[in-house]
């Protein structure tokens, strides 16, 4: 069957950029169909010729094809015995014929680097005891903030070098954190990603908190015990760009799927990194999604979003003749500037006491006014130009 997403309404808003619980749908769960129990699989991809579906439960059989069930690129497969931890991607024919296989960008867990295939993990039905901590969460702006940033893989480790896991960080951290009088905790990227050194700000795996340290309900773990001890979490969140490993985001259909197929815009030359298409609906949804994501399913209090710059001015980090203007002739990126409106307004309405929290170092005005009155809708500006000047000053 290969039909248009004309009448199923979720599918109609994913298209439009306004579906902002995508992952619940898109990626890999658990099902039970008749006597079988498995995984669905779904992945949006409008530039492949076909789509298989390759995994430990399948032998890694790359001709498990994959039904087309959009004209607009949506294909979906069920497999029977997919059980919890096994490992999968999707195999791609692009619209060139060459095959690539991918890693689910919704995937909920993954493999610990240098493998880089997805793994099947059920987040539902993880057994929470902040209840306290959530109800007595209101508007921030009425009480002080004091917020201790850490790379939850430098923080501490074990005498023989290995990483902390989430649950031995969430017991030594928070105990930490709460003696020197810290309001909240601000982790470094914890979505997958490849590359130690990049800290988490190149991420492979949006919705998957990074298995270097432990499980998604291990990470789970980790903000229950942070309420428990009155500790908020702040994530950094990388809606800037993406790595170009060729198992991610990456061309991941054989096209430009994800990132800008404009070549003066598709790049961060400077960080080797592809640029997200703002102005792209799927992607909002996807981008949107993913943060709704974490304060939903993770109970995350805040989001500070890193390199706000970068998406703001078309020209930043580009010389002349790297980039063109906009539709007005300035060099603004209107399309980004939508998004993070988007972004926020979708947020809040949500989760009205949310922080969320720009990493913005320029003079761009209404970074924290409200969407109504022509702002960026943010409600706190992470100015780094000040902390610089500062730690200069004081050396």
């Amino acid at each position: 069957m290969n039909k248009s997403s004309e009448g199923n309404y979720p599918e109609y808003l994913f298209h439009k950029g306004t579906n902002y619980e995508r992952y619940r749908y898109l990626g890999a769960h658990f099902e039970q169909r008749g006597d079988e129990y498995g995984a669905v699989f779904r992945v949006w991809a409008p530039n492949a010729r076909k789509v298989s579906i390759t995994g430990d439960f399948n032998g890694w059989d790359c001709s498990c094809y994959m039904e087309k069930i959009t004209n607009e690129g949506l294909y979906e497969r069920f497999c029977a015995g997919a059980k919890q931890y096994d490992a999968y991607k999707f195999y791609i024919e692009g619209p060139d014929g060459n095959c690539i296989y991918k890693a689910d960008p919704y995937a909920f867990h993954a493999e610990t680097r240098p493998a880089d295939a997805s793994k099947l993990y059920n987040i539902e039905g993880s057994e929470w005891s902040d209840e306290e901590w959530q109800n007595s969460k209101s508007a921030p702006y009425g009480k002080p903030i004091n917020i201790y940033e850490i790379h939850a893989g430098s923080w501490r480790r074990h005498d023989d070098g290995t990483f902390f896991s989430y649950r031995e960080l969430a017991e030594s951290l928070s105990e930490y954190v709460k003696e020197l009088g810290y309001t909240h905790i601000e982790l470094m990227p914890i979505g997958e990603y490849p590359f130690d050194g990049s800290w988490g700000y190149q991420v492979s795996g949006y919705f998957a908190p990074t298995s270097r340290y432990g499980t998604p309900s291990d990470f789970m773990y980790f903000v229950d015990v942070m309420h428990k001890q009155g500790i908020g979490v702040i994530l950094d969140w990388v809606p800037a760009h993406f790595p170009k490993d060729a198992f991610g985001l990456c061309e991941f259909d054989g096209g430009y799927c994800y990132e800008d197929s404009n070549e003066l815009k598709m790049e961060h030359k400077e960080w080797g990194t592809r640029v997200f298409d703002y102005g792209r609906a799927e992607v909002n949804s996807f981008l949107v999604s993913n943060a709704v994501f974490w304060i939903k399913n993770y109970h995350i209090d805040g989001i500070r979003v890193d390199a706000v710059a970068s998406m703001l001015y078309l020209d930043y980090g580009r010389k002349n003749g790297e980039w063109s203007p906009n539709r007005h002739g300035g060099h603004e990126n209107l399309e980004a500037v939508a998004f993070l409106q988007k972004l926020n307004k979708a947020v809040f309405e949500r989760f009205p006491n949310t922080l969320m929290i720009a990493e913005e170092s320029t003079a761009w005005p209404l970074v924290t006014k409200p969407t109504s009155d022509g702002g960026l809708g943010f409600n706190f500006k992470w100015n780094m130009g000040w902390m610089n000047d500062i730690l200069k000053y004081m050396s």
